[in-house]
């Protein structure tokens, strides 16, 4: 499934609630899911600067995709980069990286966070998108 298409599918789902506290509840539900990233992947460099809470990510280039691993200290924000991990991982580097996160708009998800939790948002798109340009530099070469 393409990044469009997976986001399609999950401006989908949070149309089907109508206030703020069900999408609360249907984020910390995926985050859930999240695929979790190893104890010993916890480390310092992993942990994504300017989050209010501590987020590790982890990448690694499988078979020419990004596989993304991730876990957080806070509900809200572990479902947040669950969000982002269904979104990104499992992809090409190169759609990643050109992948629009116009979605997050759509969804509402911004303008319903702190500005501290907007910023780790950014942050966290921002170090995937790192991730992605080193992955599609190791292929280039």
């Amino acid at each position: 499934m393409s990044i469009s298409q997976i986001q399609e599918e999950i401006i989908e789902e949070f149309s089907l609630f109508d206030d703020w506290m069900d999408k609360y509840e249907h984020l910390i539900e995926m985050g859930k899911s999240l695929p979790i990233i190893e104890e010993n992947l916890k480390t310092e460099d992993k942990l994504i600067k300017g989050c209010q809470s501590k987020v590790w990510l982890h990448a690694e280039l499988k078979e020419g995709k990004v596989v993304y691993t991730a876990d957080s200290d806070a509900i809200i924000t572990k479902g947040i980069i669950a969000v982002l991990i269904r979104v990104f991982s499992h992809q090409a580097p190169e759609h990643i990286v050109e992948a629009n996160t116009q979605f997050i708009d759509e969804i509402g998800l911004k303008e319903h966070l702190s500005p501290t939790r907007a910023n780790g948002l950014v942050s966290m798109i921002k170090q995937m998108k790192l991730y992605a340009v080193a992955f599609q530099a190791q292929i280039d070469n």
